[in-house]
């Protein structure tokens, strides 16, 4: 069974949503995506070391009070999230292992989100979705994955 062409507002208002489908496609909104994670995380990083990746003496009693995580010491706790939010946003900006980048600060995020601040749950679904969106739809032909052939 075929439809008929939609024509009227219905037709015009689904020329418009095709032609911004065609130029807001995936390559755009990946590319969106992982600057965006790459920004919130990398931008948090940078406010836990000085210098290079000297990390604070503030960043260590941030974990020791209130970033508590359970089984994890707060000093390896603090050194793993500090790396790990300059290692994936840099990976996620080039493009490299986007997947599993996203899928790490994701895991990262659902931690913050359980343990850390229960009541933030709006900001980490907001960060949270564009993760989803890489995890699932991969990082797009514009990235290092894409020239490696890598999904």
């Amino acid at each position: 069974m075929t439809t008929a062409p939609a024509t009227g507002i219905i037709g015009l208002w689904n020329r418009i949503a095709d032609q911004l489908g065609h130029w807001i496609g995936h390559n755009l909104l990946a590319l969106v995506s992982r600057i965006a994670v790459a920004a919130i995380f990398f931008y948090s990083a940078r406010t836990k070391v000085d210098g290079l990746l000297t990390i604070k003496d503030t960043t260590f009693l941030l974990f020791e009070e209130e970033y508590k995580v359970p089984l994890l010491p707060p000093e390896f706790a603090a050194h793993m999230a500090t790396y790990a939010e300059h290692l994936f946003p840099i990976l996620l900006v080039l493009g490299l292992c986007t997947r599993l980048s996203a899928a790490a600060l994701l895991g990262m995020t659902a931690v913050i989100q359980i343990f850390v601040y229960p009541d933030a749950w709006p900001t980490h679904l907001t960060w949270a979705m564009p993760m989803l969106y890489l995890i699932g739809r991969g990082g797009g032909a514009w990235t290092a994955d894409h020239s490696l052939g890598i999904k």
